[in-house]
């Protein structure tokens, strides 16, 4: 089996049988929601093909996208059945991938889950999602023959940079396809950050981009800023570049405001500023496209990214009011860099299946003749 990184581990099953699984009936899942099986055109290499069938999974702090995947015999990958669960709502990532194992019909001998944080040895580092994770723990639960963990956002890098540019939302830069590294970020109910470096095979550096430091770039986000340290001594992007951090911004402005907060979800407050009837919801918004713009220049400068895209669950549900902001200003205004900057690339890429098709293809590519 080839060397993991210490971000993704893949365990196999033991030779001897291991602990008792437990059947379905005996931890009771919550109702879930289907979606289509629609999944964007991606190939790994023809080599893969050798293993024909496997589940996959993003998870994230909010939902779960699980599907069956089967590898044609040119290397393409489809998705023949797909699921998408409420986190808060399970039990377990076990009971997630038991649940969809029993009722798809396929078996988990080869299973991998792109997942927010970051592995420590068997245990998973994460602030966002609803339940410990153990990787040898949720194996033996869930009835794996092998599992396999990444960062969800190391697996959205693996997958757009093998998509169409054309069929995506153009933020700013040039428009021609850059074959260069490629920056992969986005805030939804926390901030993820990975980088593509391509090559054979391609390499992906995942990174917790969302929990360094916050950097303010006006008076008024030093204010902000300000007014976050009061509640925590440390804060990171995902104070502001997340679905909270959007409420913790809009709070953190009516207080300065001496306002009272009429909005208490990232949701209402979103809504709120593209419809442009609540003050402190517009300047929140504004703020969060602003930040957003200019750490997304900062990481790109930090690691030579020639392309950047945007994912994530929030982008793509505000992406007229993130066209009219002043992100791509920020994002270009990097001193000498800056007109280097302003032709890269940046575009919006709906989150969907991509993370769990990337997750596929790294499996594939790594472990298919294990």
């Amino acid at each position: 089996m080839p060397a993991v990184r210490s971000n993704a581990a893949v365990l196999p099953a033991p030779s001897a049988a291991g602990t008792p699984v437990p059947r379905r009936g005996e931890t009771a899942l919550a109702v879930h929601v289907s979606e289509p099986a629609c999944s964007p055109a991606m190939t790994v290499h023809p080599k893969c093909a050798q293993l024909r069938d496997l589940i996959a999974a993003d998870v994230g702090g909010t939902h779960a996208r699980v599907g069956h995947v089967r590898v044609g015999d040119d290397g393409t990958l489809s998705v023949l059945r797909f699921r998408q669960y409420a986190c808060a709502q399970a039990p377990s990532l076990a009971a997630i991938l038991r649940d969809f194992a029993e009722e798809a019909q396929v078996a988990q001998e080869h299973a991998v889950v792109a997942i927010a944080g970051r592995l420590d040895g068997d245990r998973l580092l994460n602030s966002n999602l609803p339940w410990p994770v153990s990787l040898e723990r949720t194996r033996l639960e869930a009835g794996c023959g092998q599992l396999a963990l990444l960062n969800d956002f190391e697996a959205v890098a693996y997958a757009v940079p093998r998509l169409d540019p054309a069929r995506m939302l153009h933020i700013c830069g040039d428009t021609a396809a850059n074959a260069g590294p490629a920056l992969v970020l986005g805030p939804g109910t926390g901030f993820g950050a990975a980088l593509y470096v391509p090559g054979s095979p391609a390499r992906v550096l995942a990174s917790e981009a969302g929990h360094a430091a916050l950097a303010a770039g006006t008076p008024r986000e030093l204010d902000l800023l300000r007014q976050l340290l009061q509640r925590w001594p440390h804060v990171d992007n995902e104070r502001v570049l997340s679905g909270p951090g959007l409420v913790h911004t809009y709070e953190a402005l009516c207080a300065l405001d001496a306002a009272p907060p009429r909005l208490d979800t990232p949701e209402a407050i979103a809504a709120a500023a593209q419809r442009g009837d609540d003050a402190q919801a517009v300047e929140a918004l504004s703020i969060f496209c602003a930040m957003l713009g200019s750490l997304a220049g900062d990481l790109a400068v930090t690691f030579g990214a020639q392309s950047v895209y945007l994912a994530g669950g929030i982008p793509a549900q505000i992406a007229p009011f993130l066209l009219a902001s002043d992100f791509a200003a920020r994002f270009r205004n990097k001193g000498v860099f800056a007109e280097l900057m302003a032709r890269t690339p940046v575009r919006l890429v709906e989150h969907g299946q991509r993370g769990l098709l990337g997750a596929a293809a790294y499996y594939l590519e790594r472990h298919a003749g294990d």
